[in-house]
């Protein structure tokens, strides 16, 4: 049996085990939809849900570990069922709005700033 924090340090999900043990601390890890401390015991068969930023990675456990794995052999231990929607979050473009000024223009003048407030105001 090995504990949460570090398996999940083991099978590279956090880079550092204090990492995995601060997100099970700050809620950010589930195991079979339960909210999980950093000592809990992984088994077998467990489903472990992580959020990162604003999306939600889910996981299931194939094979307990005790050691840090290299990349390679991390599939032999966890299978990412991470749903489509979740990973679809990952090429959303971020919401904002850029003028784009040509390079070395300055900053703007007061006419061309009240001509963007009321661009982007309406």
């Amino acid at each position: 049996m090995s504990r949460l924090d570090k398996f999940l340090w083991s099978v590279r999900v956090y880079k550092t085990r204090s990492d995995a043990a601060a997100a099970c601390k700050s809620g950010k890890v589930k195991v079979n939809d339960i909210q999980a401390n950093p000592s809990r015991e992984v088994k077998k068969g467990d489903t472990l849900e992580v959020r990162k930023r604003n999306i939600f990675y889910k996981y299931e456990v194939i094979e307990q570990i005790e050691k840090r794995q290299p990349a390679k052999l991390v599939v032999d231990f966890i299978k990412d069922i991470t749903p489509e929607s979740e990973l679809a979050k990952l090429n959303v473009p971020k919401e904002s709005i850029f003028i784009q000024r040509d390079k070395g223009s300055g900053r703007p003048t007061k006419k061309e700033r009240r001509d963007l407030d009321n661009l982007l105001n309406f």
